[in-house]
């Protein structure tokens, strides 16, 4: 056996090919069609607004995952929104992005929403 680096745990991969998968991916409470919190709600509310076109992940479908999404974004709480493959905030941070006119250009120079 080799001294090799410490794997990740398998919920952490879970959650980095997510990430990595999808250009948006929002992990929070419930799906976009039903949201199981406000704060999810919200987040849900600005993207669809937006016109974003996003993934979803239930952490309440899974506890690991619920726990993990924490410490794989050292984040104390969901909702969670990556866009491509970096940890952009939870909903106080998008709703002020969104407030202050800053999100949507974010999300074209990322590419993943279109210019006007």
């Amino acid at each position: 056996m080799t001294d090799s680096p410490v794997a990740p745990s398998p919920v952490h991969a879970f959650i980095a090919d997510t990430v990595n998968e999808n250009p948006v991916v929002l992990f929070m409470k419930g799906n976009a069609e039903q949201p199981q919190c406000g704060f999810s709600a919200l987040v849900v509310q600005i993207l669809d607004h937006m016109g974003v076109d996003y993934a979803t992940v239930n952490v309440l479908a899974n506890d690991e995952i619920r726990q993990g999404i924490k410490t794989y974004s050292d984040w104390p709480t969901i909702p969670q929104l990556y866009v491509k493959g970096e940890f952009v905030g939870g909903c106080d941070i998008v709703k002020e992005m969104f407030q202050a006119g800053e999100l949507k250009p974010f999300l074209v120079e990322q590419g993943v929403l279109e210019a006007e």
